[in-house]
């Protein structure tokens, strides 16, 4: 059985043939009108979403299944106290597919670990949007063709942008791709995505502060907002909400051909007088997320017509309960039950990582 816990459970392979399957659906759509008849797609999103969840939901549809679930934890069962390890066993014996979204790290670990039908990872808090990344990747590929050879600049929240997380992991196994980082310090890009993917092969990147000179080298700009949601310090994100506002004139020395993205929703970080310039491409990226999630659905449940393998868990040697995760973010804080996992990093130097939101602590 198929999940999509993070977008590295896809090969590049894979990838490629989702996008192709994708743009077949855009030009063929009636040749999937009935592709996912008497399925289920079950929508538990306990964190608020307009264009994720309406886009598997307009997916399920137009594929000619059909869609239950909930938008909002507390119209479910989580607001009595019901872990998400419950739900999903429960909601399995409904549905033949799950998307989920919650505001934990590692929540969607959970939900795989715990369902008996393919989990979408629909986005986990801060720390993984694999769907969204591939709304990203089909949007880059119409704009430019390929993958390879690209600048791409990503503004914005660093820290805790999921979507930004999951297009580095993604857009680092194509050659000669260069990323550039720009973020006020306390929003820098995660240090442990730099060191495992970035250093450890040997992929070309740039920290900056200043959007206005890193524009100029772009072929692709992925802005993002400044998560209210995502801050325990309401002054600090008070401080730091305003650091980068796209606007006609920050664009002059930018590419003719250069892309702009936006996961959405935008606050101010991107001036409407540019949503009529033709290099702005955020509505068209929602789109192209209905188009590659209907790809994922059929993929997932076999309907696509392509041999694919199980999802193999990675091999790690795991230390059960003796660290506790020091991220107020992960699961592991709210999840009933649930055991402290780590995995070893660096042992010599006692360099550890929590299985379930990445969070790297030293003992």
């Amino acid at each position: 059985m198929r999940n999509l816990l993070d977008i590295m459970d896809l090969s590049t392979d894979e990838l490629d043939s989702l996008i192709k399957t994708a743009l077949d659906i855009k030009d063929h759509p009636e040749k999937y009108a009935d592709a996912c008849k008497r399925k289920k797609l079950a929508t538990l999103f306990f964190e608020p979403s307009t264009r994720t969840r309406l886009s598997f939901e307009a997916a399920m549809y137009e594929l000619g299944g059909n869609v239950i679930g909930f938008s909002e934890s507390s119209s479910s069962s989580a607001a009595k106290g019901e872990s998400v390890a419950d739900t999903v066993k429960v909601v399995s014996n409904y549905a033949d597919i799950i998307a989920m979204r919650h505001p934990k790290d590692g929540a969607a670990l959970v939900a795989v670990r715990n369902a008996n039908v393919p989990v979408i990872n629909a986005g986990d808090g801060g720390h993984h949007h694999p769907t969204q990344t591939l709304a990203d990747l089909l949007t880059i590929y119409r704009e430019k063709g390929g993958f390879r050879g690209l600048t791409i600049g990503l503004c914005g929240d660093l820290k805790y942008g999921r979507t930004v997380h999951s297009l580095v992991y993604a857009m680092s196994r194509y050659e000669g791709v260069n990323f550039v980082f720009i973020s006020p310090e306390e929003l820098r890009f995660p240090r442990y995505i730099i060191d495992d993917v970035l250093e450890k092969n040997g992929i070309p990147y740039l920290e900056t502060s200043d959007l206005e000179e890193a524009i100029p080298k772009l072929d692709i700009l992925y802005m993002t907002r400044i998560q209210r949601e995502r801050f325990l310090d309401l002054n600090e994100y008070e401080r730091l909400k305003d650091s980068y506002i796209l606007t006609p004139e920050k664009l002059i020395s930018a590419k003719k051909d250069m892309a702009i993205l936006h996961p959405l929703p935008r606050v101010n970080e991107i001036s409407v007088a540019l949503d009529k310039d033709p290099r702005a491409k955020y509505f068209e990226q929602t789109l192209n997320g209905k188009y590659m999630r209907m790809a994922l659905i059929l993929k997932l449940l076999g309907l696509d017509g392509k041999p694919s393998d199980e999802t193999e868990d990675t091999v790690r040697d795991v230390i059960y309960d003796r660290f506790r995760c020091p991220n107020h973010r992960c699961i592991t804080t709210t999840e009933q039950e649930l055991r402290q996992e780590f995995y070893s990093v660096d042992e010599e130097q006692g360099v550890y990582r929590c299985v379930y939101c990445d969070t790297e602590i030293r003992k």
